[in-house]
This record gives structure tokens, sequence and C-alpha cells, in this order.
């Protein structure tokens, strides 16, 4: 545990009689170049096995309530309602004074209200409120799917078809995890073509060039806010180009914040040059939440160093990161109903067992995030294979870069290359779709706020909350066999939870 240090005054300034504290705790405290003093003590950790701090926010916006409505005494309020009509003010109200005083209006409106009548119109409005974000904080802890929007659904801007068949990808035999890469997608393998070092090298005129050197990839334009479902061969919706709201202010109040953010958790963290380079390319990754994998024996909260968790928890609590992850668990709920109830009913067993874990974010379904620092955040060629293999992966690009010569997202196998503009959300099964970016220019900033959960947290719950060894242990020679034939076909069944557009679109359609 990290020490807890104390810092304390060298000398007291104060009355006759006063002393030094130090000296009368007569310890060996450290000073440092300020002259102050700390002490070297580690403090114990309080816990308490009954405590929720989950659950005590909702009791803390239930309660809330009466004490904000407390009702002052009624002989003593100087308060002054507004106009009934806002409109009737100054020269037109005195214009049509005359009007107003010789025909009497029998709306309920005309009539101020006392202060009595206003104390409890203005109470009811808050109790209402204060119900919507209890039933929200109810929602986020019960992991229960939004509201679904067919709305959403109807304004999207046109599908983008591939010919792209997802029930034909190669997963781990498990079923649980994608197959882990070479560095090289099905293309760059049969050109004999490996993208060489830790940034991307391929750039736009490689695809759609007089010497292009791929053949038959599309390019997705960008069109605004609105969200563009990505359709197989057979009809599924198994991605998205998800845009961001239609807010005016996102960019403002959201993306810029969240930018400035990022840059300061750059300067702040600790992360090692040997950190930065790794299988997705070279940059700065900093990660939260919670994994079951690498060697791990049970599931648990991903470690860092106590200036890295500093900066994670900044980062966590920041607002425009809890409405980016709002967004996108948003985005998944509408688009991919079934195979987000999937995710939550197994998100509920697990947190209900481990309620010493938490999810990043309580307004979002996956179980870990990734911040990456950048500066110039683009990803080489690879899949997430970790995560789970018919999962979802929510990516929200970040920065100030020209989308249109830079930043794209490749997805190899779907032979398709997307506009990615800074504050928008695309979503992918990225531990079975190889995918890596187009660079972005010199000069340009790019980072990537990721969210995903791993395979083997699903595996470890569906194998009754153990490792496999352990699992296969426990079975008979018939339950062994039984369970193989299931792993078989676990890719295809997790894939079929991916819903056609026809099946979003009919307002009959249920989970």
């Amino acid at each position: 545990m990290a020490p807890h240090f104390l810092f304390l005054p060298t000398t007291t300034v104060g009355p006759p009689g006063m002393f030094d504290i130090l000296d009368v705790l007569d310890v060996n405290f450290r000073v440092t170049r300020s002259g102050r003093a700390f002490s070297p003590w580690e403090a114990d950790p309080i816990s308490s096995p009954t405590f929720d701090i989950a659950t005590a926010v909702v009791h803390a916006v239930e309660a809330a309530v009466d004490e904000d409505l407390a009702e002052p005494d009624a002989t003593n309020v100087d308060f002054h309602p507004r106009p009934a009509n806002p409109s009737l003010s100054g020269t037109n109200a005195s214009n049509n004074s005359s009007h107003a005083s010789n025909t009497p209006s029998t709306s309920p409106l005309s009539a101020p209200l006392t202060p009595r009548g206003a104390r409890e119109k203005a109470g009811s409005k808050l109790r209402r409120a204060a119900a919507r974000q209890a039933a929200k904080v109810r929602e986020h802890l019960e992991l229960l799917p939004p509201a679904r929007r067919p709305q959403h659904i109807k304004n999207a801007g046109p599908a983008v078809k591939t010919r792209f068949n997802l029930m034909k990808e190669r997963v781990a035999s498990t079923g649980w995890i994608g197959l882990r890469d070479d560095g090289q997608s099905k293309q760059e393998e049969s050109a004999g073509f490996e993208e060489p070092g830790w940034t991307p090298t391929h750039t736009l005129p490689e695809f759609f060039g007089p010497n292009a050197s791929w053949r038959g990839f599309k390019l997705i334009k960008h069109l605004g806010p609105k969200t563009r479902p990505i359709i197989d061969a057979t009809g599924r919706v198994f991605g998205l180009s998800g845009g961001h709201p239609e807010d005016p202010k996102w960019m403002a109040e959201v993306h810029d914040p969240a930018v400035e953010a990022l840059e300061a958790a750059r300067a702040q963290c600790k992360v090692s040059e040997a950190r930065t380079y790794h299988r997705r390319g070279n940059f700065a990754p900093l990660t939260a939440g919670d994994s079951y994998g690498g060697g791990q024996t049970e599931p648990g909260a991903l470690v860092n160093g106590v200036i890295n968790a500093a900066v994670l928890c900044s980062l966590m609590s920041n607002v425009a990161f809890i409405r980016l992850a709002g967004f996108a668990t948003g985005l998944f709920a509408n688009w991919s109903p079934r195979l987000f109830e999937y995710y939550a009913s197994r998100m509920r067993c697990f947190y209900k067992r481990y309620t010493h874990l938490r999810r990043p974010f309580l307004n979002s379904i996956w179980s870990a995030c990734t911040f990456n620092l950048g500066p110039r955040t683009c990803c080489i060629g690879h899949r997430d294979f970790a995560n789970l293999a018919f999962g979802w992966c929510a990516i929200t690009a970040l920065g100030d870069y020209d989308y249109t010569k830079g930043g794209h997202l490749i997805l190899w196998d779907c032979k398709l290359i997307l506009e990615f503009p800074p504050g928008t959300t695309i979503i992918i099964p990225s531990a079975a779709v190889f995918h890596s970016n187009i660079p972005i220019g010199l000069g340009e900033r790019r980072y990537s706020f990721t969210q995903y959960t791993s395979g083997g947290i699903f595996r470890w719950i569906e194998h009754g909350f153990q490792s496999e060894e352990a699992y296969f242990a426990s079975l008979s020679a018939e339950e062994c066999v039984k369970e193989r034939a299931e792993a078989r076909s676990r890719w295809e069944n997790g894939a079929g939870l991916f819903c056609t557009l026809d099946e979003l679109e009919s307002s009959s359609f249920e989970i």
C-alpha cells in the first residue's frame, strides 16, 4: 500500500504556552527542501464489508430531496414570482394594461402564485428531477439496458454494406477470444508485405491512388453526427460508425475538455519508454478496470502505480469521459440489444459476486478502458485478441488533425477505410477484425479512448467462477466431450447475437 504522508509545519507560532508539536511527538520526521516535515508511517487500510458506495449514491440522491425541500418559515419569505407572461413586460405591458384590467382572466397561469404555492411547485419539480436521477443510478447499478430509441435507428445514415462474413472469421478454438495475430492482416500476408517499425505507414494513396498497392477497398465518408451501421454479407449489423450526439456544444463541452484532460495526464503520468512500444504501436497507454487472463489466477483490477492510479482516477471522474462512456453504451444497447443483454446478464453476476471490483464508469457496460495518450496515437495492424471474440469494443478519437487525410480506421478483413473525425466513436468486434490507422500529419495530435471487456471474464463466469483447468477437472468424460462441442459452436452462437437491420427497424422487435 502507498504511504500516506502527514505534512506538518516545523515550528508552531501562537500565544505563550503553546509548544512545537514535533518536540512532543519526538519522532524522526523527514524534512523537504521547503522546510516541511512529513511522517514516514503508513496508514492501515480501513474497510467495511457491509458498506457499498454505489448503493449509497442512490440513497443519498433520494435523501437529499427531503433536505433540499425543507419548508422555510412562511412568515419570513422574500419571494418574487416571475410575471405570468414575460412578453407583457415594459412598454407592451403598459399598452395592454387597460385590456388586462377590464377583462377578467380564467387562466390559472395569469394569477401570481403565492409563496407557498411557488414553493410547492418548485418542490414538485425537484422531486421529479431527483426521482429521474435516482432511477438512472439504479439502472447503472443493476446494468439495465437504457430505453431503446427507435428514432435513433430511423434517423441513422445509410448503412455500410460489405461482403465480409463475420461467421467465417477464425477465432480461438474455445470461442471466447480471438486468434493471436502476428502483426499482419490476410491481405498483407498474401501480398508478402509487412508494416515495418512501430508506427503505421499505409497512406490513402496506397489504397485509392493510381499506383495503389491494395485493391477493392471502399472509403466511407463522415456524415456528421449520424450513426452508420456496418453490415456483413449475412445482413447482420456487426459494427457502427457511431458519429456523435446531435449536440452543437459536443465539441466545446465534451471533446475539448477530454483532450485537455489527456494532455494533462500525459504530462503527469509515469509510463516507461519500454511500455510506449507495444503491439499496437508507439504511444503511451493508461489502462483501468477489471480483467482476467495473462496468467491471472482469478479476475481482478488492473494494477497501476500510485501516480498513474491518481491520474486515472482524475480521468474517470471527468464529466467529458463519463459522457463519452455513456454515449458508446447507448449505441451498443440500441444497435445490438441481444448482445448487450448477453453482456449485462453476465456482468450482473460478476459484480454481484466480486463486490470489491468496479466498472471504470458506472454508466458503461464495459469492464475496462484504455486512455491512449499519444501525442500521435495511430495503431499499426492488430487484433485485440484478448477481448471477447464476438464482443464489441468502442473506440473514440480525440485531438486536432485533418480527418480527411489521416487518422482513418482501416478494417482490413472488411476492405473498409472509415473517416474517423475527432469527437466521434466507432464500435467494432476488435478481437475478430484486423484493424489499423492511417497516420496523421506531422505536428498534428491524436488521442483515443477505448472500452472493452476481456473474453477471459466471460469464460470465468460461464465456468462457474473458476479457471478452465479447474472447470474441466470437475467434469466427467462425457461432460468434457459435450463442452468441447459447445466450444466449437460458441463463436457462431455469439456472432448470431448481432441483429439484422430489418429486425432493428421493426416496431415489434423483441430481444
